[in-house]
């Protein structure tokens, strides 16, 4: 999965690497920001996509698509599509681009709107990554829990960097219906895999 990322998706990843790079330096405002994962913790996630159950694979925060390439490499080895939902115009110009651009497409359903909205018409969830506004992922968390697969994973990002979701993370980690984690890669993910007996 590593060893042949195609160049397309390489070279995508790499300008949205330094326009990352770059916003974070130049005073750039927040809201404008790309905000994307390092690559480390794409890596990481597109490794937990490739062990997840069969399934619906989502993500919550487009942003300009960099952890959606990470994860569409995982989706091409499953023969499976990403479905990523994002609510700004703007991120979502710059997604459609990248995903043209580096070509996966095919691979990639770009959906326009409140995730919040929207997830409670998905079922047999597989996998999902939240890296969205920190306060919609309790609400997030609760649409897709229930909806996750046996084995299922859901991944939020944050975990370490964002002291203000330590409640939603205290939560994640009492929850019965789950087995978590926080694992320290990049700035830290919460690890989610939904009981094999569903409960």
């Amino acid at each position: 999965m590593f060893h042949d990322i195609p160049d397309a998706v390489l070279k995508r990843m790499r300008v949205l690497e330094e326009i990352d790079a770059r916003d974070r330096l130049d005073g750039t405002p927040k809201a404008s920001r790309l905000r994307q994962i390092p690559a480390e913790s794409g890596r990481f996630l597109a490794l937990l996509l490739a062990g997840a159950p069969r399934g619906a694979v989502l993500e919550v925060g487009t942003s300009a698509g960099y952890s959606s390439l990470w994860l569409s490499l995982a989706c091409k080895l499953r023969a499976e599509h990403l479905t990523t939902f994002e609510i700004l115009p703007e991120k979502i110009v710059l997604a459609s681009e990248t995903f043209q651009q580096a070509g996966v497409a095919e691979f990639v359903q770009l959906v326009t709107g409140d995730a919040r909205q929207l997830l409670a018409d998905w079922d047999k969830i597989a996998f999902c990554f939240l890296d969205a506004d920190k306060e919609i992922y309790a609400e997030c968390y609760e649409l897709v829990v229930p909806r996750l697969l046996p084995g299922g994973i859901l991944a939020a990002d944050n975990a370490i960097s964002h002291p203000e979701l330590q409640p939603f993370i205290d939560f994640a980690l009492a929850d019965p219906r789950v087995d978590a984690l926080v694992v320290p890669v990049g700035k830290g993910i919460l690890v989610c895999r939904k009981s094999d007996l569903g409960e």
